[in-house]
């Protein structure tokens, strides 16, 4: 039995270097794919685009998009206005299916943040029941004698809950922070969407009467 449990310590400890190498690639994949559309540059674009397109310029909008980088609101617009031009009919519903196309996209990888976060303290005490184990089979064999090797056995074994909790507190705390900018880019993007449909949608309804 001891053998198993040095070996399930062990695969323990692996998991969680494991799990932390990945918490931070996904953490630097998704902050380098977030700060290109939550940036000053991407409110100056906002602010343009609606100023263009409360004045209907299409020609102006086209400009702003194309100078802009390539961000969530970028392949929005670009994407509403090629279906503007070619047929405004049912426009509002595939504004809402790109939103949507665009919301898998800011959620990729970051179920994996949130998995993470929920199961790294169960398999950090986990090593630690293991390690408790290991210490109170080492007391029965050892007996008074073993006390510091019993002492520094549950010692290690709490190293393990505590680098469970090191992994998923920063993790959550990185996921509510996506998950805060994700509603914003969305908020931003209902917001685009109504401005196009008030500003050229309603107008085209009031032409065709």
């Amino acid at each position: 039995m001891q053998t198993y449990v040095d070996l399930g310590e062990i695969f323990i400890f692996i998991i969680m270097a494991l799990a932390s190498v990945l918490a931070v690639a996904v953490f630097v994949e998704r902050l380098i794919v977030y700060r290109r559309t939550i940036s000053e540059k991407s409110e100056l674009f906002l602010e343009d685009l609606t100023s263009s397109l409360r004045k209907k310029d299409i020609p102006k909008m086209k400009e702003i998009v194309s100078q802009a980088e390539d961000t969530v609101y970028s392949r929005f617009t670009s994407f509403t206005i090629e279906r503007l031009e070619e047929n405004p009919n049912g426009i509002p519903d595939l504004m809402q299916g790109k939103i949507i196309a665009e919301r898998i996209q800011l959620e990729k990888r970051l179920p994996i943040l949130n998995t993470l976060g929920n199961n790294a303290p169960f398999i950090g005490l986990l090593g630690t029941v293991l390690g408790v184990i290991k210490a109170f089979y080492n007391l029965g064999t050892l007996g008074n004698t073993g006390a510091e090797v019993v002492m520094r056995t549950i010692s290690t074994a709490l190293l393990a809950t505590a680098a469970g909790l090191a992994i998923a507190i920063p993790v959550v705390m990185a996921n509510n922070f996506f998950s805060r900018k994700m509603k914003v880019i969305l908020a931003n993007l209902e917001i685009l969407t109504r401005e196009f449909a008030g500003n050229f949608l309603s107008g085209s309804k009031k032409d065709h009467h």
